[in-house]
């Protein structure tokens, strides 16, 4: 098979940091807060900024708070569990890693008694029709790691009783959020905005308010995880008073990808991005001799973690650590030629690739690197079959 002859311009593909937005530069962040106390007005004003720009391209509704929390999503969603689960029954929904996390959460680290844990492969999505209104849910928009969306919230009641916690991490910006069905909402800088990592934004709707200044759980929580007090919610997380200290340079540069969202044109011109992303790869994958989605319904398939596993006879042969190892061959392959970083499947996933399909991720770029993962799949096949 001959080697392409064009490479990505942008050959950065993670899933998480992800690719930054196209022209940026350290010049971006000239206008950082440095050396200035994060309680300092103009640090302040930064993080309101971050919020209230958040809530213009997410158009999040004017009555949800929206707040910049510790540990990335992964604090966020932490603290949403520990906080508001207990009061009522809780159902869990996961099929990839980090979904199966927040079933351990649920399962075995919270002291709770009326719990349901639903499970399905990689490559499958949860069968939610049986979903009670009147449980608590906890439920991933997009599992990054199997790249396997909801099809829909027509499964989560309008007169829910219960409170919808969704970790949307790897959704947000590139597909679009039905806000009346969701309660609480966690995602990271460093996903669909290409931003620096540590830092999380929770999403609360006025019933997940109304659920932390109503109920206290049973077991202690940690200031670094705590939103209420003595029933009454801490209102300055959500107003740019963080409780811990913030990195100046990531809000910075948070506030970039956030400007260049606007400049472009805003939700809709993001998801259609990401999308285009996802066609592309499907156009290619209807077409490959070597690749197949993990996702195995096509209304599933997400835009973002876009992932794909060799078909061949010959590659589902070999056992379990023999895919493992040539996969991470292939894609050393691709690195060597600096024509595509980081797009290995996910430790716990089924041997493949992983292609971060986000906003930040140009067309072109995704175009440019398909035929390569083409290449280096058929020269390690070739040269493990002679060897």
């Amino acid at each position: 098979m001959q080697k392409p002859l064009q490479k990505p311009h942008y050959p950065f593909f993670s899933s998480g940091p992800c690719a930054k937005p196209p022209g940026w530069s350290f010049d971006k962040l000239k206008g950082a807060e440095l050396s200035r106390s994060h309680r300092s007005k103009p640090a302040v004003a930064k993080l309101q900024e971050v919020i209230d720009k958040s809530r213009s391209v997410l158009q999040i509704p004017d009555n949800y708070l929206i707040g910049i929390v510790p540990a990335s999503d992964t604090g966020a969603l932490e603290m949403a569990m520990w906080c508001l689960l207990g009061q009522r029954g809780v159902e869990v929904y996961s099929w990839e890693n980090f979904g199966h996390d927040w079933n351990i959460d649920v399962g075995e680290q919270l002291p709770l008694k009326d719990k349901i844990l639903v499970k399905a492969d990689y490559g499958d999505i949860p069968d939610f029709s049986n979903s009670n209104p009147d449980n608590d849910i906890v439920f991933t928009w997009n599992g990054t790691t199997a790249g396997v969306r909801i099809k829909n919230t027509d499964w989560i009641s309008s007169e829910r009783k219960g409170l919808t916690i969704c970790d949307a991490t790897s959704a947000v910006f590139s597909m679009e959020m039905d806000w009346p069905k969701l309660d609480v909402v966690t995602y990271s800088w460093q996903k669909v905005l290409g931003s620096e990592a540590a830092h999380g934004m929770l999403i609360l709707s006025p019933r997940a308010v109304e659920r932390l200044e109503s109920y206290t759980p049973s077991w202690p929580i940690p200031k670094i995880f705590r939103l209420a007090q003595n029933q009454k919610l801490i209102s300055g997380i959500f107003s740019g008073t963080t409780i811990n200290t913030p990195s100046m340079i990531s809000v910075e540069d948070v506030l970039n990808s956030l400007n260049w969202s606007i400049e472009i044109g805003g939700l809709s011109k993001l998801i259609e991005i990401s999308e285009n992303n996802l066609n592309l790869v499907n156009d290619w994958v209807e077409h490959s001799n070597n690749f197949e989605f993990l996702a195995k319904d096509p209304d599933t398939r997400s835009c973002t973690s876009i992932c794909i596993v060799p078909k061949d006879e010959w590659f589902k042969s070999l056992d379990q650590e023999t895919k493992t190892k040539f996969m991470a061959e292939v894609c050393g392959e691709l690195e060597s030629n600096e024509a595509g970083f980081d797009l290995n499947s996910y430790k716990t996933a089924p041997p493949g690739i992983r292609i971060w399909g986000g906003s930040t991720v140009e067309n072109k770029n995704v175009e440019l690197v398909l035929p390569w993962i083409d290449w280096a799949y058929q020269s390690i096949k070739e040269r493990h079959k002679g060897a």
